[in-house]
């Protein structure tokens, strides 16, 4: 939905809360037009159910929206003396409907002063239960979300098994896409494994002001681009189109922002023809072949030289394939059976059809790839046969169906066209990233999918709250890496954890209540 069908659709949701209200307002002592100012009207309503103004806020934030407008026909029916079960369950199963019969069909009578402490014990435990959930999913979709990492691309920067808290702040949260979804969950409900949300209608893109900008070397959490595998390749079994606030999100660094050149040699990152200069916290782990005497030890080889991951290549187990940084490579070569190793980085494949852009007038792969240019809001490039390969994916699908535009490429000959019509240069509307991860030979990352758009970007990860080892191998066996409970993931120097000092808060505060209660009752 567009925004002008959005705000005809509060329009008319205007009209028929007016329809159905405007002679309670009356009998609550208030003039009948209140009912009839959008906004304004639910400000008046706040009071009319006395409950304080800014939950009108609440009313208004999607996902938010669906659990306090059940909430507002409940209040409002108490309001007016309905506290049956069954008026309650008629406000909620009616969509607010039941209103209307109350309206025009009953004598009511507003109770100003009515007491808002619910009536039995379960009804305080719903309506905290519900507050408490408004709360959430607040922080959740517009603060901070829980994040984990669950593959070995990053490795050794991230770890699998490391739990994240994600800021949606930093670079401005997105507000959902979807509006008619389950809270706090992404695109499937848990335990029933069932479609978390409703994909029609959809609001319009819009994210609120971010105080950063995505720079080079951030780690970022992401949408992944290709969740609908439109012109990449053949979708898996059973799979359905997503909107972008429910595609999979991925975590990666951003090795190149908007405006840069970038191109990999020996599987390197270089921008602007100069190397890529990271962080002193990033790991960065190559691919290597490795052939031995005799087969080896692989968790004695991955404990002892910090390997990440080893998989034997052959049945006689003396050939293997293996990852690692240059410090863990430079100790394993010491190993007394190592025969010879070869590093994955320093071979040229050539073309490869899996690696962006995916056309053979490029001999890219993941080892050596580009130049390529990294588009800019406002930018203007030259659209020709042999550079639309690069820029088809952002005419399409970012810049247009993901923006309500249904722009089609086709080429006659050497001529390219868009919607038909003739395509000389084109000015892109976003920003667009280069995410690759640290593991550089065991990462599916944008050599395979491309640029990721602005408007994909979730968040910025800051804190590592909890870290396990073992996370694949069911939660039984998991196993606390003490040393990256609350840890920072930006910044400089080695991570520090600061898990003892918020344990010692911790006990403090309870230190700190214990002695008050004891206080007061003392003083009693």
């Amino acid at each position: 939905m567009s925004w002008t069908s959005w705000l005809l659709f509060i329009l008319i949701v205007q009209v028929i809360h007016f329809l159905g209200t405007w002679k309670l307002y009356v009998k609550a002592g208030r003039k009948a037009w209140e009912a009839g100012v959008p906004v304004y009207n639910a400000v008046v309503l706040m009071k009319i159910i006395n409950r304080p103004w800014w939950w009108t806020i609440l009313l208004f934030i999607p996902i938010v929206n669906l659990i306090m407008f059940p909430v507002v026909w409940v209040e409002t029916l108490r309001s007016f003396g309905r506290n049956s079960a069954l008026d309650t369950a008629l406000g909620i199963l009616t969509f607010g409907l039941y209103i209307y019969y109350i309206n025009y069909t009953q004598d009511v009578t507003h109770i100003a002063d009515r007491s808002l402490k619910p009536r039995t014990s379960a009804g305080e435990w719903v309506s905290s239960i519900l507050f408490a959930v408004v709360a959430a999913t607040i922080v959740h979709t517009y603060v901070m979300q829980p994040f984990t990492i669950p593959t070995s691309s990053l490795e050794k920067t991230l770890l699998v098994g490391d739990f994240l808290f994600v800021s949606k702040f930093h670079y401005g949260a997105r507000v959902p896409i979807t509006p008619l979804a389950f809270p706090m969950v992404h695109d499937t409900i848990p335990v029933v494994r069932t479609k978390s949300y409703i994909s029609s209608p959809e609001v319009p893109y819009f994210r609120l002001p971010g105080f950063q900008k995505i720079k080079r070397n951030d780690i970022v959490v992401f949408s992944w681009p290709i969740d609908e595998f439109e012109n990449i390749g053949p979708p898996p079994s059973g799979y359905a189109y997503k909107p972008i606030d429910k595609k999979s999100n991925y975590v990666k660094r951003c090795v190149g922002i908007p405006g840069d050149s970038l191109s990999i040699k020996n599987g390197s990152v270089y921008i602007n023809g100069e190397p890529l200069e990271l962080n002193d916290r990033a790991r960065l782990q190559f691919g290597y072949q490795v052939l031995t005497n005799k087969p080896l030890n692989l968790e004695f080889v991955k404990d002892r030289y910090d390997i990440s991951d080893i998989y034997p290549l052959n049945q006689e187990r003396t050939a293997y394939l293996f990852h690692a940084t240059d410090a863990a490579l430079e100790k394993f070569r010491n190993y007394p059976d190592v025969v010879k190793v070869v590093a994955m980085s320093e071979i040229d494949s050539g073309y490869d059809q899996n690696v962006f852009p995916h056309d053979a007038q490029y001999a890219f792969n993941n080892n050596f790839f580009g130049p390529i240019y990294i588009p800019e809001a406002g930018k203007t490039v030259a659209i020709t046969a042999e550079s639309i390969p690069f820029y088809k994916r952002i005419l399409e699908v970012y810049e247009g169906s993901e923006m309500g535009l249904d722009n089609k490429i086709t080429q006659n000959g050497t001529q390219v066209l868009l919607n038909g019509q003739p395509i000389t240069e084109y000015t892109f509307k976003m920003d667009y990233y280069w995410m690759m991860g640290d593991n550089r030979n065991n990462s599916q990352d944008a050599r395979t999918w491309g640029y990721v758009p602005f408007n994909h970007v979730v968040g910025k990860p800051v804190f590592v709250w909890a870290s396990f080892d073992n996370t694949n191998r069911g939660v039984f066996n998991w196993k606390p890496r003490w040393d990256r409970f609350f840890t920072t993931v930006g910044g400089n120097g080695e991570t520090v954890s600061y898990f003892k000092f918020f344990l010692i808060a911790l006990v403090g505060l309870f230190g700190f209540n214990y002695f008050r209660k004891k206080r007061k009752s003392a003083a009693k």
